[in-house]
């Protein structure tokens, strides 16, 4: 058998981004992000939660320093092969973050690594409802100005930015393969997971509602907890400093051993 280089150096991933290393720290917190997003959004991240905790982040195809990659339209192939490369990162107590289309791809990973045997020790859930909750959603259908007009109505980025030919041509492809992986997934049922969810939404979100996002409670036999916050989607840019005292509880506490 050929030995598996990842193993002996994860960081050679072209999958994961670490942009603050943080070696000596106890835990590790893996970021999944958003349809059309990127693992640059999570930078501010790994600076704020360092040094207890190691901040890394997925980087999907097609984006950044992958955006000669075609994008992978389809959330069972994405975390199939995102379940390989993140295994040789949890060399420690290791949480997994995703916000919307990110959450359900961290939930499908920790399912797959748990089938395999290993267990992450939180996920954190945000702006995204449970995974039995469907909705018939067929924005990745629209046309390009219909598209992008979704994704600043949501907050995800700037409209000045997506008003160049030139940007708009290049993160295109990734938000429409991103939009089609998200709006055609339907949970197909399973087990639940072991490790504790916490669930963050905002009350004004367009994409979930607050009952929505609760219904994550029925897919964990670990405890599980629901933190609503003021605004819409990306209410995570509002209160950042809130969510990360969330998650550094949740995860310096969730790795403790059982008294």
């Amino acid at each position: 058998m050929v030995a598996d280089s990842r193993f002996d150096n994860p960081a050679q991933s072209r999958w994961i981004r670490r942009f603050g290393p943080a070696p000596d720290a106890p835990h590790r917190l893996v970021c999944f992000p958003y349809a059309g997003g990127s693992a640059s959004y999570f930078f501010r991240w790994m600076q704020a939660l360092a040094p207890d905790i190691d901040v890394v982040a997925v980087q999907y195809p097609g984006r950044q320093e992958r955006r000669t990659e075609p994008v992978i339209d389809d959330i069972d192939r994405l975390a199939e092969h995102i379940a390989a490369e993140v295994l040789p990162w949890i060399d420690r107590p290791t949480a997994f973050f995703g916000h919307s289309m990110g959450a359900i791809l961290a939930f499908e990973v920790a399912l797959r690594l748990e089938r395999a045997g290993t267990r992450i020790t939180e996920l954190f859930v945000s702006g995204r409802r449970g995974p039995a909750t469907s909705r018939d959603e067929r924005t990745y259908l629209a046309g390009d100005a219909e598209l992008l007009a979704d994704v600043v109505r949501l907050g995800a980025t700037d409209a000045s930015a997506l008003a160049d030919p030139e940007i708009a041509a290049m993160v295109l492809p990734p938000i429409r393969g991103d939009y089609r992986a998200i709006e055609r997934y339907r949970w197909a049922g399973g087990p639940q997971l072991h490790c504790g969810i916490t669930a963050l939404a905002g009350d004004a979100d367009p994409k979930t509602t607050v009952d929505e996002v609760a219904e994550w409670r029925s897919h964990t036999r670990g405890g599980f907890g629901l933190r609503q916050y003021p605004g819409g989607h990306f209410f995570l840019n509002q209160h950042a400093d809130a969510v990360h005292a969330v998650i550094r509880q949740r995860v310096i506490g969730a790795a403790m051993p059982a008294k």
